[in-house]
């Protein structure tokens, strides 16, 4: 038996097995599959990309698994063998994009793979590898909600990312240590296929800059060049870990994102519908998916410290809002009380909670906590 695996994005929903030169399916129906002239096996979702590589002469053509006459058709055109010729080379902190993530991202993958040859070792260093970068992105604006052109300059030497108003002002509208960036993509919520959102903390509040390039290319770059400069960072921070442990430090996604309602602390003010971020231990809220400051957070710390997450209200619970299916979140400090529009978000908000609090903490949250504490 073999599970059969996308090249581009390492996706493999069904698990196919061999049997007298047949290959059946486990799953009641084929998904949709292809092949490229590079012999590589591609899911539905790549294929589209393939195609429009035309400087590699890409033709995609479909294929029913179950014609597939035996196991060495796999083994002679496998992806095994295009993955140690075009990802001999990929650095460690080079994002790898699965089926779940953007356009951009497994585009420029595949385009860094197969049409520029990146990872192949035989090319230039790339702009990503170079320690700084300095170009111009466009950023929303905080107040104004207007995407305007601003530099930015990224750099190792002094781990920070800094922008400015103008190319060439002198003084920067703002410096950020790259150790304290998360970024990701979020081409829905920004309105642009390569929209990139920056967050850091700013005096102890958290701090949204929005961005995006025309240029695909150029915004998947930017978020390496960051990774790579992070991971420089870790390296000498923890100089006995391995790549394995430093990785998951890097940017990531959110866990998840959506609106509930919530009350105050008090419990007594009305329910208000607010757009919420749970990225890792901190919950954000805001009045709008693009305002540039949370309206507050809450610090999810583990189970056995005063932490729990729950379906529901407290008994006598004025609930004047909308939605009806509730949560409440109870901290050392105080509770805090959502309601969802459906069971479904509900139960889906509580399982990513539960699994937030139930993780062990790490030396560096007890920090964060320390520092939750202190703000509030």
């Amino acid at each position: 038996s073999c599970s059969v695996v996308c090249c581009c994005t390492s996706y493999t929903p069904y698990h196919w097995i061999f049997t007298e030169n047949l290959l059946l399916a486990q799953e009641d129906k084929d998904p949709s599959w292809g092949s490229c002239s590079l012999g590589v096996f591609i899911c539905v979702q790549c294929s589209g990309i393939h195609r429009n590589i035309p400087a590699i002469g890409m033709k995609v053509k479909s294929l029913s698994l179950s014609r597939w006459e035996d196991q060495e058709f796999m083994a002679e055109n496998g992806n095994e063998l295009m993955k140690q010729k075009y990802e001999a080379f990929v650095p460690v902190y080079y994002y790898k994009p699965t089926h779940k993530d953007c356009q951009v991202l497994r585009e420029q993958w595949i385009r860094a793979k197969y049409e520029r040859k990146e990872f192949t070792g035989e090319g230039k260093k790339q702009t990503y590898e170079e320690g700084t970068r300095d170009g111009m992105l466009m950023k929303r604006g905080r107040d104004n909600g207007q995407f305007l052109n601003r530099r930015f300059v990224l750099s190792e030497r002094e781990g920070t990312m800094k922008y400015f108003t103008k190319y060439d002002a002198k003084e920067p509208k703002a410096v950020i240590k790259v150790d304290s960036i998360n970024a990701a993509f979020q081409p829905e919520k920004i309105g642009n296929p390569n929209g990139l959102q920056i967050t850091y903390l700013k005096d102890y509040n958290t701090r949204n800059i929005f961005l995006y390039h025309d240029n695909g290319k150029e915004i998947v770059d930017w978020f390496n060049s960051i990774r790579a400069i992070q991971l420089h960072y870790l390296k000498v921070a923890f100089p006995g870990a391995n790549d394995a442990e430093l990785m998951p430090k890097l940017t990531r996604n959110f866990l998840k994102e959506g609106y509930m309602e919530k009350t105050g602390p008090r419990h007594t003010e009305g329910f208000k519908k607010r757009w919420f971020t749970l990225d890792h231990r901190r919950l954000m809220y805001y009045k709008d998916p693009l305002d540039a400051f949370a309206k507050g957070e809450a610090f999810l710390g583990h189970q056995d410290h005063g932490y729990r997450a729950s379906p529901g209200l407290p008994a006598g619970t004025h609930c004047n809002g909308a939605w009806q299916h509730g949560i409440t979140i109870v901290t050392p400090e105080r509770s805090f009380l959502f309601t969802c529009e459906t069971e479904v978000e509900q139960q889906d908000w509580l399982k990513h909670f539960n699994d937030v609090i139930s993780i062990q903490m790490s030396p560096q949250e007890y920090s964060m906590e320390a520092m939750f504490r202190h703000k509030h």
